[in-house]
């Protein structure tokens, strides 16, 4: 029996190695019958191709420090163009301060009939604003009656001017004194006039109401000029004596207005560190209203420039970049250039370019990779 089992174990022993072996083989762990060969693995391509790439050859580079690229690439032309710099701020429409009046009176009375009867109001100089009756300018205008009647009579020039000084010293209108003079009668009431053109932006009396002496009746604004205050960051009062012209715009309005420099605040806003720039506007035609949001286009003189678009340039590691093409076709030249913002589409090339090179204007990215990738900057 014994004898038995290793005939059979010997029988089976071959077959099972076969297996074994056939196994191996077959997962691609087997040699070719060498024990020290082994599988060759295919090596990883270090650089990842492109779908163009796998399509058309690439050309070997001619220059070290050039960046070939075999898609499509837009190019464009270093251009020397008169400009001038521009720079864009907000700010309100305000009334000027000297364009503000106060119409009081320096005395008592009733209000007789009120002719400015609503606010904002448009008045001209001159126009009567409201008839009041006051006892004391009454009696003013009395005494200098009785000047005149009693100059006529006896020469009392001293008399006839000190009567004639306190009409004025209260605010009568000269064509009032010219009436008494002519008609020889003082009317019971007097009428107080518009002292300037503008608006009626405050009225403080009704008709019937009675006021005091030296009380704010109505303010008159004339708004044929206005201030734009402009809102300047603080970094931007470096340069603000280089903008020589102003044109503000306001939303709503398709006209465009010219705007003259006034006045740089002496102070500045500490909750938003902002300075305010005083701008004057002509406006006859009433056009800009106080409260008025509006845009400011402030410029340099125009000079001329070497500029580029902003899409030609690329930053890395704070150094500017442009890609300048080369004699041969589709290499490019990564160059150090030193430039500053003009507006916002284009860049003023100070040095690195010269007028009429040819550069890449857009796909940045892409010369950016694969600059990157050959270790070029």
């Amino acid at each position: 029996m014994f004898k038995t089992l290793i005939i059979a174990a010997l029988l089976i022993a071959p077959y099972t190695i076969s297996a074994e072996t056939a196994m191996k083989c077959e997962t691609g762990k087997c040699s070719a019958g060498d024990a020290n060969s082994t599988k060759k693995v295919p090596q990883k391509s270090s650089k990842k191709s492109s779908p163009a790439s796998e399509n058309k050859p690439l050309k070997e580079n001619k220059n070290k420090h050039t960046v070939e690229q075999l898609f499509n690439v837009t190019t464009t032309t270093v251009q020397r163009e008169s400009t001038a710099k521009e720079q864009v701020n907000y700010g309100y429409i305000v009334a000027q301060d000297d364009a503000k009046v106060d119409v009081l009176t320096w005395y008592s009375g009733f209000i007789k009939e009120l002719y400015a009867d609503t606010l904002y109001k448009r008045v001209k100089k001159g126009d009567p604003l409201v008839k009041v009756y006051s006892p004391e300018v009454y009696k003013a205008k009395q005494d200098y009656l009785n000047s005149i009647k009693y100059n006529r009579k006896t020469a009392m020039p001293e008399m006839l001017k000190s009567a004639l000084i306190k009409l004025r010293l209260l605010g009568v209108d000269e064509r009032e004194i010219k009436e008494i003079k002519k008609s020889l009668r003082a009317d019971t009431y007097t009428t107080v006039y518009a002292p300037i053109s503008g608006w009626i932006f405050e009225k403080n009396i009704n008709e019937g109401a009675s006021f005091t002496d030296k009380k704010r009746l109505f303010q008159i604004i004339n708004i044929d000029k206005v201030w734009m205050e402009v809102k300047l960051f603080q970094n931007q009062l470096e340069n603000l004596d280089k903008l020589e012209h102003y044109m503000v715009k306001v939303k709503g309005i398709s006209e465009t207005f010219m705007a003259d420099k006034t006045l740089l605040y002496p102070m500045l806003d500490p909750k938003e560190a902002t300075a305010t720039l005083r701008l004057t506007i002509d406006n006859k035609a009433q056009t800009l209203k106080p409260g008025m949001y509006a845009k400011v286009h402030a410029s340099e003189l125009s000079k001329s420039r070497l500029v580029i678009p902003r899409t030609a340039a690329i930053r890395k590691s704070g150094t500017w970049y442009a890609f300048l093409a080369t004699e041969f076709k589709g290499e490019y030249e990564p160059v150090e250039i030193s430039i500053k913002p003009l507006d916002n589409k284009r860049f003023e090339v100070l040095s690195g370019l010269h007028e009429n090179e040819s550069i890449v204007n857009n796909a940045l990215f892409m010369m950016d990779s694969d600059a990157q990738i050959n270790g070029i900057y």
